[in-house]
């Protein structure tokens, strides 16, 4: 066979990272969950830190989806 074949390089280092930002927001969300079902309530500072952990999630994987993006165009 003979031609001109292309060899793409992938680096999942942002997938990873991504991977491990959901970990720690499932794992934060159990734990809230778990403790408005022991004591009937949760403290605001818990949601406000569940949503700064979820909006650092969003930002990467956005970049991460508008890359992927960039490779299905080629």
């Amino acid at each position: 066979m003979t031609g001109n074949m292309d060899v793409l390089h992938v680096d999942l280092s942002p997938v990873r990272e991504l991977v491990s930002l959901q970990r720690r927001c499932s794992n934060n969300l159990n734990q809230v969950a778990i403790q408005a079902n022991t004591y009937g309530g949760i403290y605001p500072e818990e949601i406000a830190s569940l949503q700064r952990d979820y909006a650092a999630l969003w930002e990467p994987l956005a970049d991460l989806l508008k890359k992927l993006a960039a490779v299905v165009e080629l």
